[in-house]
């Protein structure tokens, strides 16, 4: 990271309206891929009441969705390299196609370890195609502000699919976990399905532009993951991650232990996380094109602060509208951070290891937000204060390491 002014619009900058309008078409399709696979991704969110319902422990249960998460680490590491080697396309169909084949079979398995060694397995495979998805948006956008809005039309896609999938899916679980499954294994076989279909590879010369650096990092690419943590860049941005999403899980950690503290119930909870979610489908995009005027590091740091702010605030209320007021605070700094992230990420990322650094983003996205519910939960059981004060000291941690460096360095991905 150097110390260039922020980054304001210029000439050679399309407004963000106008970098909207003209994304490409690989951009659209991966988006509504990425609809159709989150409007059934029900496994991550019903597993727990499906196991307990078939008589598991809360133990239990808990055990075969922290395999799951581990799963979501290694399957951002493969899907990293996969992007790399086997091309963006396939490793999403490959993604789609195994994810829907395990997912079908979750209601036919019987002994506990095959349960967890399946469900384990889909943790991999459904993870696989998120470096290669991010990928695909990043080789068809030139600018910066054509990254951002890339990424915050994918993430408005997969905030509808949630919002719709999470209605669907109550409706398909208070009937029959056989359908549930079975229409999540449908999703994902769809999506494999509209990317086969539809998606193509990019013209030869936007993947060619920098064809003399990718022969000379051929030869590294067997150790691809070790040359991207060469990058001095990348790894402050990974732990400015980790810690982020550490921070942040605890809207579903320690939020709902400290409205059950005060006497509220699981219902407000409930209408707390709507609020949040009306604000995201409704805000992200005007809030994403407002941002994008401004240098990403400060953006990442700001929205990182207002999110640990705004959660650890939540330790001073006790009614429903003080902590609706949080849930503002929090809400306006994960739209404001997260589709920045994704899209400063690109910038780092040298043309051949674009999918590996994509990979090691997502693995550490996994690593925050499994660590999170850990970590809070036993904070949370010595006291909640010391949840809220470990909320705000790390989101100033997370802040800071968003900020450019001082000392010049180079790096494999510096941006210009």
């Amino acid at each position: 990271m150097s110390g260039a002014p922020p980054d304001r619009s210029g000439a050679d900058e399309p407004r963000f309206r106008d970098a909207l309008r003209g994304l490409p078409g690989r951009v659209w399709i991966v988006s509504l891929g990425i609809l159709v696979n989150r409007v059934g991704n029900f496994l991550p969110v019903f597993i727990m009441l499906y196991l307990t319902g078939r008589g598991y422990s809360a133990g239990a249960a808990g055990f075969v969705l922290g395999v799951s998460g581990l799963g979501n680490v290694l399957g951002n590491a493969v899907g990293g390299h996969l992007a790399d080697r086997l091309g963006r396309r396939w490793t999403i169909v490959l993604s789609a196609l195994t994810t829907a084949g395990l997912t079908a079979i979750v209601p036919a398995v019987g002994p506990f370890p095959v349960i967890v060694a399946v469900v384990g397995l889909v943790g991999v495979t459904s993870q696989v195609y998120r470096p290669a998805a991010a990928a695909v948006l990043l080789d068809s956008v030139a600018t910066n502000r054509q990254r951002l809005a890339a990424f915050a039309v994918f993430r408005f896609a997969m905030n509808i699919g949630a919002a719709l999938g999470g209605v669907i899916g109550g409706l398909l679980a208070s009937t029959s976990y056989v359908e549930l499954f079975l229409g999540n294994a449908a999703a994902c076989l769809l999506f494999g399905v509209v990317v086969a279909v539809l998606l193509r590879d990019p013209p030869r010369s936007r993947l060619d532009r920098d064809d003399a650096d990718a022969r000379a990092d051929r030869a590294d690419r067997a150790v691809g993951y070790r040359r991207a943590l060469a990058d001095r860049a990348l790894v402050r941005f990974l732990l400015m991650t980790v810690v982020a999403e550490f921070v942040y899980v605890q809207s579903t950690v320690g939020l709902p232990l400290h409205v059950s503290d005060v006497g509220l119930r699981a219902g407000d909870f409930g209408l707390l996380l709507g609020l949040n979610g009306l604000l995201v489908l409704v805000l992200e995009l005007p809030v994403t094109g407002a941002v994008a005027r401004y240098r990403p590091e400060y953006a990442l740091a700001v929205g990182n602060l207002l999110v640990a702010v705004g959660l650890a605030l939540t330790g001073f209320t006790t009614g429903m509208i003080p902590l609706a007021a949080t849930v503002l605070i929090w809400t306006l700094g994960e739209m404001i951070s997260s589709p920045v992230a994704s899209a400063y990420l690109g910038s780092l990322a040298p043309p051949p290891l674009v999918g590996r650094y994509q990979g090691w983003y997502g693995a550490a996205y996994a690593i925050g937000t499994g660590a999170g519910p850990l970590v809070g939960g036993a904070v949370y059981a010595i006291g909640p204060w010391a949840l809220w004060a470990l909320v705000g000291a790390a989101g100033l941690l997370s802040a800071q390491l968003c900020l450019p460096r001082r000392r010049a360095g180079s790096t494999v991905g510096e941006p210009v």
